[in-house]
């Protein structure tokens, strides 16, 4: 006769137990509606510690819904969102001395001085980062003593950062991250995300560029219409675009006719002089070969494959059933 008790498997529970270990935060079927509009729609992943998890769509797609519900700010109508195994609601204050936010839109009381806000969102937080330095690295520090009404749009933008990130937190949601901010800026808060997460802070950020999300993130969600479209890596989202795009600037004028004559062309954009051809095969040999034929010369030729931004353009205008297989 088998001993033991029924329907218990201790080696299955460790294991569930160990990859729930692995994840920072754990999102299962998120809904959120406005009325008769839902904004999220049986959204899920999971992100793991340490890591720069990107979320990316096109405006009004609900990114910053689903980053609202993790940091709970908003009440989704339903699933289960879990930040280190707490709940955003029930454990709302033990989620804030380790959670840092910078959300899309945000404002200060006018008079109130960018050194003072820092220092006092500093003093929430056991571990926080040195104030100073912090708006050195973020390149603030002159205005420290200048009011919340006073700072143009890229330096509320850095203070906002600053705030997110004062309290040195474990998890940090990071919505628009560099908007506004110029190149030079960009690239200093993009070394400086880089050392938190070398730090092992886990970033969920938020972000229409395509560049910062290359640059930046390990995996990436991509949300469309509250659906979660594809999820993976950026270069193996970025294979999605494939086929390659050749630019180049034809001796003398083309038709469209003859350029989708030219084996492996599917697509055809123009810009003043230039014409970008996209499609399968070694285009731009066949661009080059066919047009010779009909005594056209081609110059400043330009040869690149599929990239994040093609992707993005390709996934997010698809139809319902090729997001679906994606989601499968």
């Amino acid at each position: 006769m088998q001993s033991g008790n029924l329907g218990v498997h201790p080696l299955k529970d460790v294991m569930v137990s160990q990859q729930e270990s692995e994840q920072a935060i754990t999102v299962q079927h998120l809904v959120k509606k406005y009325g008769d509009f839902v904004a999220v729609n049986d959204v899920s992943f999971s992100i793991k510690h340490g890591e720069i998890f990107g979320i990316i769509g096109p405006n009004g797609a609900g990114k910053t819904t689903v980053v609202e519900c993790i940091s709970g700010l908003r009440t989704p109508d339903s699933g289960s969102i879990s930040i280190q195994g707490l709940s955003p609601l029930k454990d709302r204050n033990k989620i804030r001395e380790f959670l840092g936010v910078q959300l899309q839109e945000s404002s200060m009381p006018p008079r109130l001085k960018i050194g003072e806000a820092v220092k006092l969102f500093a003093s929430f937080y056991p571990n926080p980062m040195d104030p100073d330095g912090l708006l050195e690295t973020l390149g603030i520090e002159k205005v420290k003593n200048s009011t919340y009404r006073r700072l143009s749009g890229g330096q509320k933008q850095r203070l906002s950062i600053a705030l997110a990130l004062v309290g040195n937190p474990k998890i940090a949601i990071l919505d628009e991250l560099t908007t506004g901010l110029d190149p030079e800026a960009r690239r200093e808060t993009w070394a400086l995300i880089e050392s938190a997460r070398d730090r092992g802070v886990t970033v969920i950020l938020v972000t229409h560029f395509m560049d910062e999300a290359e640059r930046l993130c390990d995996r990436l969600a991509l949300i469309n219409h509250g659906k979660l479209v594809v999820l993976d890596a950026p270069e193996a989202i970025a294979a999605h675009a494939g086929g390659s795009r050749v630019r180049f600037v034809p001796s003398k004028p083309v038709d469209d006719r003859t350029l989708y004559a030219i084996p492996g062309v599917k697509e055809i954009e123009r810009k003043v002089a230039y014409v970008t051809v996209i499609g399968t095969g070694d285009l731009a040999a066949s661009v080059i070969d066919s047009l010779a034929r009909i005594g056209v010369h081609v110059s400043d030729i330009e040869a690149r494959g599929g990239n994040l931004d093609d992707a993005f353009v390709k996934l997010t205008r698809d139809d319902p059933s090729r997001v679906q297989r994606l989601q499968s």
